[in-house]
C-alpha cells in the first residue's frame, strides 16, 4: 500500500495526519454545514481545500510532497467519506428533532416518514 495510499515511510503518519487529524476535521466540517443548513455541494468545496491542508501537514511535518494528485485525490476522498457521515448524522438529528411529527430515524445517517 505504501507508495499507492501513501508516501510516508510508516502507515503510522498516514493514520495520524490523514484518517485522526483530517478525519475528525472533516467529521466537524460535515456538522457544520448540517447546522447550517448548507447544500452538500458546500461540504464537498470545503473538502477540497480541506484537502489541500493535509496535504500541506503532510509536506510540513513530514516532508511529503505538496502537489502529488495522487495522493491528494486519496487524502481528499477519505475526508470525504467522514464528511459526508458527519453531515448525514447531523442532518438526520436535525431533520428528527426539529420535524418530529413528521420524520422518524430510520438510522443513524437517514430518515424516514412516519
Amino acid at each position: 500500500m505504501q507508495g499507492i495510499l501513501y508516501e510516508e515511510p510508516t502507515i503510522w503518519q498516514f493514520l495520524l495526519v490523514t484518517v485522526i487529524m483530517g478525519g475528525w476535521t472533516a467529521w466537524r466540517t460535515g456538522k457544520s454545514c448540517a447546522d447550517n443548513w448548507s447544500s452538500y455541494a458546500t461540504l464537498v468545496v470545503y473538502t477540497l481545500l480541506l484537502g489541500v491542508a493535509i496535504r500541506f501537514i503532510h509536506h510540513a511535518l513530514f516532508e511529503g510532497s505538496m502537489l502529488t494528485a495522487q495522493y491528494y485525490v486519496v487524502d481528499t476522498v477519505i475526508l470525504l467519506l467522514f464528511a459526508t457521515a458527519g453531515y448525514r448524522f447531523y442532518r438526520t438529528k436535525q431533520m428528527t428533532e426539529k420535524y418530529y411529527w413528521l420524520y422518524e430515524k430510520a438510522s443513524p445517517f437517514s430518515w424516514k416518514a412516519k
